[in-house]
């Protein structure tokens, strides 16, 4: 009953576990507003959504865009209990291969994506005393890997954001999440790997859309600050803090499959 008519904005919600969060969380009884470039797919999406929903195409680098769609659902649900900001890419490749636009579109959607719209929410949330920002963040943001130099420093963005942006709101009644999935068997790999070694290579790690987007809805529901996914990587990530060479050179082989 937690999520019982809360208005969640849900971007990059045409595909992934953007749009099958989207539908977990319109049948809980939220009332989920869906944010993508492309509104076609988010009609695709919004068809197995029960109940009452919202669709804008918006596209994260554009400010004016952002400012526009944000006051539009303002003006039509009156309020934005929880945004969820989930639009991202990523290219995994050797840093000498990629240019330095590559760094600043990745960086554009991924980390300032998610400043732009939380920047759209934080006022009316502190106006009211209450809401939640949750930002889907990834391990990559945690552990860096080879070939993945560019994404990794976006997610790390991402997480440093956000755990500065909960010290500064800890006592506004807002919190601010994290979630911080592994590979995940989506369209996310078509424009990371598209020759599909590395996501051949960590099969056996996949977790489905739909594990982690039942995993995002519990962390909303519950009001929890952080979720590491799968749940064992939690441990390996304190042990990662406490002997970080140790285990950059003990877990090479396992860690750089790209």
């Amino acid at each position: 009953m937690a999520l019982q008519g809360k208005v969640v904005v849900i971007t990059g919600a045409s595909s992934g576990i953007g749009a099958l969060t989207a539908q977990m969380l319109g049948k809980r009884g939220a009332i989920p507003i869906l944010l993508a470039r492309s509104e076609d797919k988010l009609k695709e999406t919004a068809a197995g959504i029960p109940g009452v929903f919202g669709l804008y195409a918006c596209d994260v680098t554009d400010e004016d865009q952002v400012q526009r769609t944000f006051a539009d659902i303002f003006s039509v649900y009156g309020r934005i209990d929880i945004l969820l900001n989930n639009a991202g890419y990523g290219k995994f490749a050797a840093f000498t291969d990629m240019e330095p636009q590559e760094f600043d579109d990745m960086m554009d959607v991924n980390y300032m994506g998610t400043v732009r719209c939380t920047k759209a929410v934080v006022p009316h949330m502190l106006e009211r005393g209450s809401g939640q920002i949750v930002n889907v963040a990834s391990m990559a943001g945690k552990i860096g890997t080879a070939r993945s130099v560019a994404y990794t420093a976006t997610k790390h963005a991402v997480l440093g954001f956000t755990n500065a942006l909960r010290q500064e709101l800890r006592k506004q009644g807002i919190i601010v999440s994290a979630v911080n999935p592994g590979p995940i068997a989506t369209e996310f790999f078509r424009t990371a790997d598209p020759s599909g070694s590395y996501e051949k290579s960590v099969a056996r790690m996949m977790m489905t859309p739909e594990h982690v987007s039942k995993k995002i809805v519990k962390l909303i529901d519950k009001g929890k600050e952080e979720m590491d996914l799968p749940g064992f990587a939690a441990i390996g990530i304190r042990l990662y803090g406490l002997f970080p060479r140790l285990a950059d050179k003990l877990t090479y082989n396992m860690m750089n499959r790209k």
